[in-house]
């Protein structure tokens, strides 16, 4: 059998960041990053990307490897982060693959291949349909035909509403099917599944809204700002991101300023509670459940313990 790669997947806020580096550092590994943000130049503050000090401590990879005015697709993530994990497995190391994008880490570590296939007249028309009537209403088109989809999906994620509609026209299959039948292709990797989890969802929900004040306070608006400045489209899928839609709306004189840092906590609690259903779906994980703050210390010692690794 191959060497397992080690995934550490959760909720925002649940702590990946400072366990992934410790787990890394007890394995002999590398972090390879899985936030669909994350990915981005200059988007450091609201993506909670980890900082110079923390990927100085470990080699992280997936981090920074596009503009924020590219449209990033998940099969480019997979192509280029299974790229990372051989390159880091043929130097005897062990990938850990940290992040909050199920769709993401679920691609990657399946073996799915993508089809650039697709239908630009019909993508088009479903763009100007969600831009004409909304994100609620082009989701509950997706929900008539996909509940189990759009009980993934914001409102919000313009790009994965509307793929999800062009594939299921195109093809009469819905994403879900799609996701079910390449389940059973034999996997790229094995892998050990870490999720964290927080057994009061209070507690989660009090750090997240913390994480989402110190955002503010290390400058999240000017970050924001600045994109804007150069030229990113508001409409882009960067400015789509949660903290950064809000923030950009507040700079363009859309929302006040407490209303919009409301409205990404708000946002951010409802992202946390889809992440949870995602992971929620894997089976056998090995579930690090919390009644207090992450102790990344004490976590290692029960995976140890446990005999993850």
């Amino acid at each position: 059998m191959r060497q397992p790669v080690f995934v550490v997947a959760g909720p925002t806020a649940s702590g990946k960041t400072a366990l992934s580096i410790a787990l890394a550092q007890a394995v002999g590994g590398e972090i390879v990053s899985a936030d669909s943000m994350q990915i981005y130049r200059g988007m450091d503050i609201g993506t909670a990307k980890a900082s110079p000090e923390e990927q100085a401590a470990v080699p992280h990879h997936m981090l920074d490897v596009a503009d924020p005015g590219e449209n990033y697709s998940v099969a480019r993530y997979v192509e280029e982060a299974s790229a990372c994990c051989e390159e880091i497995l043929s130097r005897s190391k062990i990938p850990v693959i940290t992040g909050g994008t199920g769709l993401y880490i679920d691609s990657l570590l399946s073996g799915r291949s993508f089809a650039d296939s697709g239908d630009p007249g019909l993508r088009a028309q479903l763009s100007e349909d969600y831009d004409r009537l909304g994100g609620e209403i082009m989701l509950e088109r997706l929900r008539a035909v996909d509940p189990e989809r759009a009980a993934l999906l914001p409102p919000s994620d313009r790009r994965r509403i509307v793929r999800a509609l062009e594939i299921y026209a195109l093809t009469g299959r819905t994403m879900s099917e799609h996701d079910q039948q390449t389940r059973s292709l034999p996997p790229r990797y094995d892998s050990v599944r870490i999720v964290l989890s927080f057994r009061d969802r209070a507690l989660l929900y009090t750090r997240i809204e913390r994480r989402v004040d110190r955002m503010i306070a290390d400058g999240l608006f000017d970050e924001v700002g600045s994109l804007l400045r150069k030229g990113l489209d508001p409409g882009s899928t960067a400015l789509q991101a949660i903290g950064y839609k809000e923030a950009a709306l507040f700079l363009q004189g859309s929302l006040d300023r407490e209303a919009a840092v409301a409205l990404i906590k708000q946002s951010s609690r409802r992202y946390a509670k889809r992440q949870i259903t995602w992971f929620g779906r894997w089976e056998n994980p090995v579930i690090l459940e919390r009644d207090d703050s992450p102790d990344a210390a004490h976590d290692l010692s029960f995976l140890r313990e446990k005999g993850v690794f």
